[in-house]
């Protein structure tokens, strides 16, 4: 047995942060389309270093004014801590119940002059500015983080943000259901019994995935990367194959005992829509 099947199923969406005017009109109207299947909460990207944080604030706001419950990302970045405790404030003054807790990364170009603080040091700091107010998301990797050097000490950074507070967390997506069943077992072993649930990235731009995965440590398994590549100059037949292949990943993982999802929307509502559609999700 999985031991996350003990957990209810939530499904929810991410959005990025947007960074014009435009783009906040945009993110108005994909969250109008995607709130109409009632997702479990929708969460806000905050950018390297809080680069996008008014941005992210702003976004958290409308969402959360519309009637859908939201989770704003959040990391120390280059900040005081004394300004997280006022947008921490500021968030729970709002109604707001759930927060994503994150190292962060660096903004590009700053180098090593921004200290980025551990997010079990930013899980600590939550529960005690605010008690039990919050429910933390953390995140996990279950191809392992690109900054560790081995499982056993990406299993360690993992367990001591579930010690400092978190309540569940968000995995980085793959595309390889075994990984994940793999890291739930590992965390088992390790007492570690919140709900950790899978993310999951539509595949709709071959290019984009590329630099993505590049970035994050995300394995793009040799066969699908090859798919995409031959229908990178199609983007109809890309679309179908990506729908196909992920529709599948997600039937596995819930079929497996996943307790949920989590789809990162990447700001655009169809591929969220048709997945959630073909899963049949009430």
């Amino acid at each position: 047995m999985n031991p996350q099947e003990k957990h209810p199923k939530h499904f929810s969406c991410e959005f990025s942060a947007p960074k014009s005017d435009a783009a906040i009109e945009k993110l108005n109207l994909v969250h109008q389309r995607l709130q109409k299947l009632k997702p479990h909460f929708f969460s806000v990207t905050y950018g390297a270093g809080g680069s996008t944080k008014d941005g992210t604030k702003q976004a958290v706001l409308n969402i959360q004014g519309s009637g859908s419950a939201v989770a704003p990302h959040l990391s120390f970045g280059g900040d005081d801590p004394e300004k997280i405790e006022t947008l921490l404030n500021d968030y729970k003054e709002a109604g707001i119940k759930r927060v994503v807790a994150l190292r962060g990364d660096v903004p590009s170009g700053i180098g090593a002059s921004v200290k980025m603080t551990f997010a079990n040091e930013l899980v600590k700091f939550i529960r005690e500015k605010t008690g039990d107010h919050f429910h933390i998301e953390v995140a996990a990797y279950p191809e392992i983080h690109p900054d560790s050097k081995d499982v056993t000490s990406d299993l360690g950074y993992f367990k001591q943000k579930v010690d400092a507070g978190a309540n569940s967390a968000i995995t980085q997506y793959f595309y390889n259901p075994e990984a994940y069943f793999r890291f739930i077992n590992a965390c088992a072993q390790l007492q570690i019994d919140i709900p950790i649930v899978p993310g999951i990235m539509p595949l709709t731009n071959f290019k984009t995935l590329v630099r993505f995965s590049d970035n994050c440590g995300a394995d793009i398994p040799r066969w699908i990367r090859l798919n995409l590549e031959t229908y990178q100059d199609d983007p109809v037949s890309l679309k179908s194959f990506g729908e196909e292949v992920v529709t599948r990943l997600c039937e596995q993982l819930l079929a497996g005992g996943a307790p949920g999802l989590h789809f990162y929307t990447l700001n655009q509502s169809v591929p969220t829509l048709k997945l959630w559609h073909n899963l049949g999700i009430d």
